[in-house]
Protein backbone atom coordinates (compact mmCIF):
# COMPACT_ATOMS: atom_id res chain seq x y z
CA UNK A 1 0.00 0.00 0.00
CA UNK A 2 1.19 3.00 -0.97
CA UNK A 3 0.20 6.91 -0.02
CA UNK A 4 -2.16 7.69 -2.95
CA UNK A 5 -1.80 10.84 -4.66
CA UNK A 6 -5.93 11.86 -3.55
CA UNK A 7 -5.49 10.72 0.33
CA UNK A 8 -1.86 13.14 0.38
CA UNK A 9 -3.36 16.38 -1.49
CA UNK A 10 -6.69 15.89 0.94
CA UNK A 11 -4.75 15.33 4.10
CA UNK A 12 -2.78 18.42 2.90
CA UNK A 13 -5.30 20.63 2.80
CA UNK A 14 -6.91 19.04 6.02
CA UNK A 15 -3.68 19.66 8.17
CA UNK A 16 -3.74 23.20 6.51
CA UNK A 17 -6.57 24.03 8.46
CA UNK A 18 -7.08 22.85 11.37
CA UNK A 19 -4.16 22.10 13.45
CA UNK A 20 -0.29 22.22 12.11
CA UNK A 21 0.85 18.88 13.05
CA UNK A 22 4.54 18.76 14.41
CA UNK A 23 7.04 16.50 15.62
CA UNK A 24 8.02 15.63 19.23
CA UNK A 25 10.31 17.61 20.30
CA UNK A 26 9.96 20.17 17.46
CA UNK A 27 7.48 22.50 19.83
CA UNK A 28 7.74 23.98 22.98
CA UNK A 29 6.43 21.66 26.15
CA UNK A 30 3.74 22.85 27.10
CA UNK A 31 2.20 22.06 30.81
CA UNK A 32 -0.37 19.38 31.09
CA UNK A 33 -3.54 20.84 33.06
CA UNK A 34 -3.71 19.49 36.31
CA UNK A 35 -6.46 17.12 37.15
CA UNK A 36 -9.51 18.47 39.48
CA UNK A 37 -9.68 16.72 42.81
CA UNK A 38 -12.81 13.98 42.74
CA UNK A 39 -12.49 13.86 38.86
CA UNK A 40 -14.57 10.73 38.01
CA UNK A 41 -13.65 8.51 35.21
CA UNK A 42 -16.51 6.14 33.92
CA UNK A 43 -14.14 2.81 34.12
CA UNK A 44 -16.36 -0.11 32.71
CA UNK A 45 -15.67 -3.70 33.40
CA UNK A 46 -15.16 -6.28 30.54
CA UNK A 47 -15.06 -9.29 32.88
CA UNK A 48 -12.48 -8.77 35.53
CA UNK A 49 -11.03 -6.51 33.65
CA UNK A 50 -11.37 -2.71 34.23
CA UNK A 51 -11.17 -0.53 30.98
CA UNK A 52 -11.01 3.75 31.50
CA UNK A 53 -11.90 5.60 29.01
CA UNK A 54 -9.06 8.70 28.56
CA UNK A 55 -10.20 11.92 26.66
CA UNK A 56 -7.04 13.34 24.77
CA UNK A 57 -8.88 16.45 23.05
CA UNK A 58 -10.37 16.88 19.78
CA UNK A 59 -9.79 17.79 16.42
CA UNK A 60 -12.39 19.96 14.12
CA UNK A 61 -12.19 18.41 10.32
CA UNK A 62 -13.50 20.60 7.92
CA UNK A 63 -16.65 19.61 5.32
CA UNK A 64 -13.99 19.14 2.94
CA UNK A 65 -12.54 16.90 5.13
CA UNK A 66 -14.92 14.04 4.51
CA UNK A 67 -14.41 11.78 1.52
CA UNK A 68 -16.96 10.80 -0.95
CA UNK A 69 -19.79 12.79 0.93
CA UNK A 70 -22.47 14.38 -0.56
CA UNK A 71 -22.94 18.11 1.27
CA UNK A 72 -26.94 17.78 0.84
CA UNK A 73 -27.00 14.09 2.56
CA UNK A 74 -24.16 15.17 5.10
CA UNK A 75 -26.58 18.31 5.96
CA UNK A 76 -29.57 15.81 6.60
CA UNK A 77 -27.33 13.44 8.55
CA UNK A 78 -26.39 15.97 10.86
CA UNK A 79 -29.44 17.61 11.16
CA UNK A 80 -30.55 13.65 12.11
CA UNK A 81 -28.46 14.20 15.44
CA UNK A 82 -29.35 17.81 16.30
CA UNK A 83 -25.91 18.68 14.89
CA UNK A 84 -25.30 22.00 12.60
CA UNK A 85 -24.09 21.46 9.27
CA UNK A 86 -20.07 21.70 8.22
CA UNK A 87 -17.15 20.86 10.21
CA UNK A 88 -17.37 18.23 12.55
CA UNK A 89 -15.39 18.07 16.06
CA UNK A 90 -14.52 14.56 16.77
CA UNK A 91 -12.60 13.77 20.33
CA UNK A 92 -9.34 11.13 20.02
CA UNK A 93 -9.77 8.97 22.60
CA UNK A 94 -7.53 6.60 24.33
CA UNK A 95 -7.94 3.25 26.67
CA UNK A 96 -6.79 2.32 30.06
CA UNK A 97 -6.69 -1.77 30.73
CA UNK A 98 -6.40 -3.02 34.24
CA UNK A 99 -5.33 -6.85 34.02
CA UNK A 100 -4.63 -8.06 37.46
CA UNK A 101 -1.73 -6.61 38.50
CA UNK A 102 -0.90 -4.98 35.09
CA UNK A 103 -1.29 -1.53 33.37
CA UNK A 104 -2.09 -1.38 29.58
CA UNK A 105 -2.65 1.85 27.37
CA UNK A 106 -4.49 1.76 23.70
CA UNK A 107 -3.07 4.38 22.25
CA UNK A 108 -1.24 7.47 23.71
CA UNK A 109 -2.89 10.80 21.96
CA UNK A 110 -0.80 13.34 20.34
CA UNK A 111 0.93 15.50 23.21
CA UNK A 112 1.46 18.80 22.27
CA UNK A 113 2.06 18.11 18.39
CA UNK A 114 -1.40 18.51 17.18
CA UNK A 115 -1.94 22.02 18.86
CA UNK A 116 -3.68 23.46 21.99
CA UNK A 117 -7.11 21.09 21.93
CA UNK A 118 -4.83 17.97 22.32
CA UNK A 119 -2.73 16.45 24.72
CA UNK A 120 -4.77 15.99 28.05
CA UNK A 121 -3.94 12.20 28.36
CA UNK A 122 -1.43 12.83 30.93
CA UNK A 123 -4.65 14.29 33.16
CA UNK A 124 -6.56 11.49 32.69
CA UNK A 125 -4.06 9.11 33.55
CA UNK A 126 -3.23 11.40 37.04
CA UNK A 127 -7.35 11.20 37.60
CA UNK A 128 -7.24 7.48 37.15
CA UNK A 129 -4.23 7.51 39.65
CA UNK A 130 -1.89 6.27 37.45
CA UNK A 131 1.69 7.22 36.60
CA UNK A 132 3.51 6.95 33.22
CA UNK A 133 6.69 4.90 35.06
CA UNK A 134 3.48 2.62 36.25
CA UNK A 135 2.22 1.91 32.17
CA UNK A 136 3.49 -1.69 31.19
CA UNK A 137 2.50 -1.95 27.75
CA UNK A 138 1.43 0.42 25.61
CA UNK A 139 -0.39 -0.76 22.28
CA UNK A 140 -0.72 0.97 19.15
CA UNK A 141 -3.41 0.66 16.42
CA UNK A 142 -1.25 2.58 14.26
CA UNK A 143 1.09 5.43 13.77
CA UNK A 144 -0.57 8.53 12.99
CA UNK A 145 0.42 11.10 15.65
CA UNK A 146 -2.90 11.51 17.63
CA UNK A 147 -2.38 7.88 18.29
CA UNK A 148 1.61 7.77 18.86
CA UNK A 149 2.89 11.23 19.69
CA UNK A 150 1.65 11.02 23.29
CA UNK A 151 4.39 8.21 23.68
CA UNK A 152 7.11 10.77 23.34
CA UNK A 153 8.18 13.85 25.59
CA UNK A 154 8.73 16.84 23.68
CA UNK A 155 12.67 16.40 23.99
CA UNK A 156 11.59 13.06 22.30
CA UNK A 157 12.07 10.76 24.99
CA UNK A 158 9.78 7.90 26.29
CA UNK A 159 7.18 9.23 28.09
CA UNK A 160 6.70 5.55 29.56
CA UNK A 161 9.86 4.34 30.75
CA UNK A 162 9.09 1.00 31.54
CA UNK A 163 6.79 0.16 29.52
CA UNK A 164 6.94 -2.36 26.09
CA UNK A 165 5.25 -0.76 22.93
CA UNK A 166 3.79 -2.64 20.49
CA UNK A 167 3.02 -1.51 17.15
CA UNK A 168 1.47 -2.95 13.73
CA UNK A 169 4.77 -4.55 11.76
CA UNK A 170 3.04 -3.13 8.15
CA UNK A 171 3.15 0.56 10.03
CA UNK A 172 6.23 0.18 11.17
CA UNK A 173 6.94 -0.89 7.54
CA UNK A 174 5.10 2.13 5.83
CA UNK A 175 6.55 4.70 7.93
CA UNK A 176 10.20 3.44 7.79
CA UNK A 177 10.15 3.48 4.37
CA UNK A 178 12.39 6.49 2.77
CA UNK A 179 10.63 6.03 -0.49
CA UNK A 180 7.14 6.31 1.03
CA UNK A 181 9.21 9.59 2.70
CA UNK A 182 10.13 11.38 -0.38
CA UNK A 183 7.17 11.12 -1.90
CA UNK A 184 5.08 12.73 0.54
CA UNK A 185 4.15 16.66 0.30
CA UNK A 186 6.13 18.87 3.30
CA UNK A 187 2.89 18.81 5.68
CA UNK A 188 2.45 15.00 5.88
CA UNK A 189 6.44 14.85 6.30
CA UNK A 190 5.73 14.99 10.07
CA UNK A 191 3.79 11.80 10.16
CA UNK A 192 6.86 9.74 9.10
CA UNK A 193 9.85 11.34 11.53
CA UNK A 194 7.04 11.48 14.61
CA UNK A 195 6.70 7.07 13.65
CA UNK A 196 10.18 6.79 13.32
CA UNK A 197 11.16 9.58 16.73
CA UNK A 198 8.92 6.91 18.73
CA UNK A 199 9.90 3.98 17.79
CA UNK A 200 13.82 4.43 18.27
CA UNK A 201 12.86 5.67 21.78
CA UNK A 202 11.29 2.31 22.62
CA UNK A 203 13.77 0.41 20.16
CA UNK A 204 14.85 -1.96 23.47
CA UNK A 205 11.60 -2.86 24.25
CA UNK A 206 9.61 -2.14 20.78
CA UNK A 207 7.34 -5.40 20.06
CA UNK A 208 6.04 -5.55 16.00
CA UNK A 209 2.66 -7.77 15.89
CA UNK A 210 0.82 -8.50 12.43
CA UNK A 211 -2.72 -10.19 11.57
CA UNK A 212 -4.54 -11.94 14.90
CA UNK A 213 -2.07 -12.23 16.85
CA UNK A 214 -2.30 -12.74 21.06
CA UNK A 215 -0.81 -9.82 22.12
CA UNK A 216 -1.28 -10.40 25.88
CA UNK A 217 -3.40 -13.06 27.62
CA UNK A 218 -7.03 -11.88 27.00
CA UNK A 219 -5.88 -9.04 24.42
CA UNK A 220 -5.63 -10.22 20.96
CA UNK A 221 -5.22 -7.73 17.84
CA UNK A 222 -7.59 -7.71 14.53
CA UNK A 223 -6.21 -6.15 11.27
CA UNK A 224 -8.32 -3.60 10.10
CA UNK A 225 -6.10 -1.77 7.18
CA UNK A 226 -7.09 0.86 4.77
CA UNK A 227 -7.24 4.07 7.31
CA UNK A 228 -3.36 3.11 7.35
CA UNK A 229 -1.01 -0.26 6.27
CA UNK A 230 -1.36 -1.65 9.60
CA UNK A 231 -4.21 -0.33 11.26
CA UNK A 232 -5.24 -2.64 13.55
CA UNK A 233 -8.21 -2.80 16.72
CA UNK A 234 -7.99 -5.01 19.83
CA UNK A 235 -10.55 -7.35 21.32
CA UNK A 236 -10.52 -7.85 24.85
CA UNK A 237 -12.48 -11.11 26.56
CA UNK A 238 -13.14 -11.89 30.10
CA UNK A 239 -15.08 -13.93 31.26
CA UNK A 240 -17.48 -14.10 29.02
CA UNK A 241 -17.61 -10.86 28.34
CA UNK A 242 -15.83 -8.98 25.49
CA UNK A 243 -14.93 -5.44 23.93
CA UNK A 244 -13.24 -4.63 20.56
CA UNK A 245 -11.59 -1.70 20.44
CA UNK A 246 -11.78 -0.46 16.72
CA UNK A 247 -9.18 3.01 16.71
CA UNK A 248 -10.23 4.30 13.75
CA UNK A 249 -12.90 2.89 11.98
CA UNK A 250 -15.12 5.05 12.31
CA UNK A 251 -13.89 8.85 12.74
CA UNK A 252 -17.24 10.79 12.10
CA UNK A 253 -20.01 9.06 13.74
CA UNK A 254 -22.59 11.15 12.45
CA UNK A 255 -21.81 10.12 9.10
CA UNK A 256 -19.93 7.04 8.66
CA UNK A 257 -22.16 4.74 10.91
CA UNK A 258 -25.07 5.51 7.75
CA UNK A 259 -22.38 6.27 5.26
CA UNK A 260 -19.85 3.42 5.42
CA UNK A 261 -18.32 4.46 2.34
CA UNK A 262 -17.39 8.08 2.75
CA UNK A 263 -14.61 8.38 3.76
CA UNK A 264 -11.68 10.97 5.65
CA UNK A 265 -9.15 12.60 4.04
CA UNK A 266 -6.17 10.98 6.52
CA UNK A 267 -6.95 7.33 4.92
CA UNK A 268 -4.36 6.18 2.78
CA UNK A 269 -6.02 3.77 0.85
CA UNK A 270 -9.91 5.13 1.00
CA UNK A 271 -11.38 2.18 -0.61
CA UNK A 272 -9.82 -0.55 1.48
CA UNK A 273 -10.69 1.81 4.44
CA UNK A 274 -14.29 1.80 3.69
CA UNK A 275 -14.39 -1.97 2.83
CA UNK A 276 -12.75 -2.65 6.11
CA UNK A 277 -15.54 -0.08 8.20
CA UNK A 278 -18.71 -1.56 6.30
CA UNK A 279 -17.02 -5.65 7.61
CA UNK A 280 -16.56 -4.27 10.79
CA UNK A 281 -19.83 -2.30 11.76
CA UNK A 282 -21.15 -6.25 9.83
CA UNK A 283 -19.53 -8.14 12.50
CA UNK A 284 -20.58 -5.97 15.14
CA UNK A 285 -23.91 -5.85 14.55
CA UNK A 286 -24.14 -9.90 13.93
CA UNK A 287 -22.31 -10.35 17.30
CA UNK A 288 -23.72 -7.42 19.32
CA UNK A 289 -20.43 -7.22 20.95
CA UNK A 290 -19.66 -4.07 22.74
CA UNK A 291 -17.56 -1.89 20.61
CA UNK A 292 -15.10 1.38 21.54
CA UNK A 293 -13.42 3.68 19.09
CA UNK A 294 -11.00 6.32 19.32
CA UNK A 295 -13.41 9.00 17.33
CA UNK A 296 -16.69 7.63 18.81
CA UNK A 297 -18.54 10.80 21.06
CA UNK A 298 -16.31 9.93 24.60
CA UNK A 299 -16.13 7.88 26.69
CA UNK A 300 -16.72 5.89 22.83
CA UNK A 301 -18.47 2.36 24.39
CA UNK A 302 -21.21 1.50 22.73
CA UNK A 303 -23.42 -1.26 20.05
CA UNK A 304 -23.91 -1.37 16.22
CA UNK A 305 -27.46 -1.62 15.09
CA UNK A 306 -28.37 -2.55 11.26
CA UNK A 307 -30.55 0.39 10.20
CA UNK A 308 -31.91 -0.28 6.23
CA UNK A 309 -28.53 -0.16 4.05
CA UNK A 310 -26.60 1.32 6.80
CA UNK A 311 -26.16 1.09 10.62
CA UNK A 312 -26.60 2.68 13.85
CA UNK A 313 -24.23 3.83 16.71
CA UNK A 314 -26.00 2.87 19.99
CA UNK A 315 -24.37 4.42 22.67
CA UNK A 316 -24.18 1.90 25.76
CA UNK A 317 -25.67 2.07 29.02
CA UNK A 318 -24.27 2.75 32.48
CA UNK A 319 -24.06 1.27 35.52
CA UNK A 320 -24.68 4.31 37.43
CA UNK A 321 -23.71 2.27 41.07
CA UNK A 322 -20.85 3.96 43.73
Amino acid sequence: MTLSRRSMIAASGLIGTSAALGVPGSTPAQASPRAPRGYGLPTRKIGSIDVTPLLDGYIDVPADGVIGADLAEARALAAAVFQAPGSRRIPVNAYLLRLGGRLVLVDTGAASGMGATLGRLPMGLEAAGVSPKQVDVVLISHMHPDHINGALTPEGDAVFPNAELFVPDADFAFWHDDANLSRAPKEMKPFFLGARKAAEAYAPRLRRFSGESEILGPIRSVPLPGHTPGHAGFIIESDGEGLFIWADVVHIAAYQFARPEWGLAFDIDPHMAAATRRRALERASGDGMLVAGMHLPFPGFGHVAREGKGYRFVPAEWDYAI
